[in-house]
């Protein structure tokens, strides 16, 4: 299969080339067409899609934390994970 190259296209393809931190074009496409049925679903192989979940899920519980966000969203083709960290005060504080 052969894609017209245009300048959008090529910059987009850039940016993606960026983004996944990969040089082969085809390897980018594939990512990105993958992570996007993932998360949208509506074909048989798969199934609902992560947004369609995430929505299910907070129906169901009326909320969710950042971490469960995560969980749901979490994919190889781009990994999402949360974190927290707290601190009270400043370093230039402590030890006056």
């Amino acid at each position: 299969m052969r894609i017209k190259s245009t300048d959008d296209r090529k910059q987009l393809w850039e940016n993606l080339c960026e983004a996944i931190d990969e040089s082969a074009r085809s390897k980018v496409l594939d990512t990105s067409a993958r992570y996007y049925l993932k998360m949208c679903g509506g074909v048989a192989a798969y199934g609902r899609g992560d947004i369609q979940h995430l929505l299910d899920v907070a129906e169901e519980k009326g909320s969710l934390t950042p971490q469960e966000i995560a969980a749901v969203l979490d994919e190889r083709e781009l990994p999402v994970e949360y974190d927290t960290h707290s601190s009270v005060g400043t370093e230039s504080l402590r030890g006056q």
